[in-house]
């Protein structure tokens, strides 16, 4: 016997339109994509040390940190600093220093700053200090691109050889639109494009991919169980049937990661950060991009071998 939940997301029965806004689904999903790739070349992705390389130094002041005293004490010894933030702690603040074009230079600069923040902040302690030079830097960069594009790849084949080519390509060209959108977002909150967000880009692929195969299977499903239902119908029918299932599994990881995105602390933040839009964009993606897309593909080749409903042949009786 089964026991059906006492709370549903949404009623049994309903019965949503979906497709009556595919265009207008597609059409704001191209005007946010185009204006995340601009966003991409200007102002563009704020890299963190793990693309850009230099020296980032963690310090810890006797008070709440006091910048203008901070910038002060490393103009005096003329350290050009790339920026100085809170993290974490008020007392806590991060130090951004360029590359250096040697080892023994970024060795000098780090014992310049030291000497700097000792001389004009009293009480400081250095907590750590990380340096990643720049063929390093760059050698992680194009690993990370490697990495985005063969997991594109890789859930391209998956999808090919599970489902026909319709549901592939609907699925590559939704998920390609997210991550333009992430990056997008990752330009306009300026947080650190590191490994940090490769591996939450990462995340949101596999997350976003996974609510699109539950859509997809059930209309698969559907297409062989409903043979002459126009495909349209089909797929607002097939949405509305996992509508609690996508939006229980959004909500549950949307709630998860909301607490560290609030109070992680610098660390963790930016990652939650970029979980979170990746579940709102993941998720309505499924819905008014890549179910509309399948419509556009397959609404002639899914449905090629359906037979159409012939009307009953009427017999003359003898009198």
């Amino acid at each position: 016997m089964l026991i059906k939940p006492r709370f549903r997301l949404v009623p049994d029965g309903t019965r949503i339109k979906f497709m009556r806004g595919r265009y207008m689904g597609l059409i704001v999903s191209a005007i946010l994509s185009t204006a995340s790739v601009v966003l991409f070349f200007y102002p563009g992705l704020n890299l963190g040390i793990d693309f850009s390389g230099g020296v980032v130094m963690e310090v810890r002041t006797p008070a709440p940190a006091d910048f203008a005293q901070i910038h002060a004490a490393l103009r005096k010894e003329n350290v050009p600093d790339q920026g100085v933030q809170r993290f974490g702690d008020p007392s806590e603040v991060l130090i951004r220093l360029g590359a250096a074009p040697t080892e023994q230079g970024t060795q000098t600069q780090v014992a310049r700053v030291k000497a700097a923040l000792e001389q004009g902040v009293p009480g400081v302690k250095i907590l750590r200090t990380d340096v990643v030079g720049a063929s390093v830097s760059a050698e992680l960069f194009r690993n990370g691109l490697l990495a985005l594009g063969i997991s594109l790849l890789m859930i391209l084949v998956y999808i090919w050889f599970r489902f026909e080519w319709e549901f592939a390509v609907g699925a590559v060209v939704t998920l390609v639109l997210d991550i333009t959108k992430a990056i997008g977002f990752l330009a306009l909150t300026r947080i650190d494009f590191d490994l940090v967000m490769v591996a939450a880009i990462l995340t949101i692929l596999g997350y976003s991919t996974n609510d699109k195969v539950v859509v997809y299977d059930r209309v698969r499903e559907n297409l062989r169980k409903y043979k002459t239902m126009p495909l349209r119908d089909l797929i607002d029918m097939s949405i509305n049937e996992t509508l609690n299932r996508t939006l229980g599994t959004s909500m549950t990881v949307f709630l998860a990661s909301l607490p560290l995105a609030l109070f992680g602390g610098e660390s963790i933040s930016g990652f939650a950060w970029v979980m979170l839009f990746g579940i709102v964009v993941g998720t309505s993606s499924s819905i008014f991009i890549a179910a509309p897309i399948l419509l556009f593909l397959g609404e002639h080749r899914l449905r090629r071998d359906a037979a159409a409903p012939t009307a009953p042949k009427v017999t003359a009786q003898r009198p």
